[in-house]
């Protein structure tokens, strides 16, 4: 899986100043999503096309109450057509590259029709669980003006979830399920892993804050 550290250099000086207005959604975001790509990636996939889908499929990034946020993935694909041609890939590597963009998203509800497609979901929703997880799911909820937990109900025992209002709320809607979501065989096996250590975090939270985790919570 070798690939040319210059061109991993200039498309990350290509997208390094679209990337500082979202801490979630940084330089580091991107990098991390790279790292995630080779730790999923077999020797079948075409690393060069992920390696250019991991660089810029954010660029353009709406915020998650923006009600266009679902169209984010395919205006990035649209935005990486000049750059890729710039950097003399291919058409039909910059198809490829496209498609994977377009069906990272959550939001979007593209099927991902291609294993780089399927490696760089898994490997932006990676970025999503674990430590790096917990740190930008409370960055983005404040910059949303969300609250950390419901100080009456921290874990909606008797009351409906709302990730909408509370942070921790959507570890319960969607983020510690995601290991169920994830297309590929290792993607699963560190999305599991990660979601582990959140686990790990509630327990001690809910300690600190004197109120028991369920055990629904304890579960993908």
């Amino acid at each position: 899986m070798a690939i040319s550290a210059e061109l991993r250099a200039r498309l990350r000086g290509i997208v390094a100043q679209r990337m500082k207005t979202d801490p979630a959604h940084d330089l580091a975001h991107l990098d991390r999503v790279w790292i995630n790509v080779q730790a999923i990636a077999d020797t079948q996939a075409d690393i060069r096309v992920l390696l250019a889908a991991s660089y810029l499929h954010d660029l353009v990034n709406l915020p998650k109450d923006d009600p266009d946020r679902h169209l984010a993935s395919r205006r990035s694909a649209a935005e990486s057509v000049p750059i890729l041609e710039e950097l003399t890939f291919s058409r039909p590597e910059i198809d490829a590259i496209q498609h994977a963009i377009a069906a990272h998203s959550f939001s979007a509800g593209i099927p991902p029709e291609t294993p780089e497609a399927r490696i760089l979901r898994d490997a932006d929703r990676l970025d999503a669980l674990g430590a790096i997880g917990i740190a930008r799911n409370f960055a983005v909820s404040g910059d949303l003006g969300r609250d950390l937990y419901d100080p009456e109900d921290a874990f909606a025992t008797a009351r409906d979830l709302n990730d909408q209002q509370f942070s921790i709320d959507h570890w319960k809607v969607k983020l510690l399920s995601l290991p169920a979501d994830m297309l590929t065989p290792t993607g699963r096996e560190l999305a599991q892993a990660r979601v582990a250590r959140m686990i790990r975090f509630l327990e001690a939270f809910s300690e600190e804050i004197g109120q028991p985790l369920p055990d629904t919570w304890k579960s993908a």
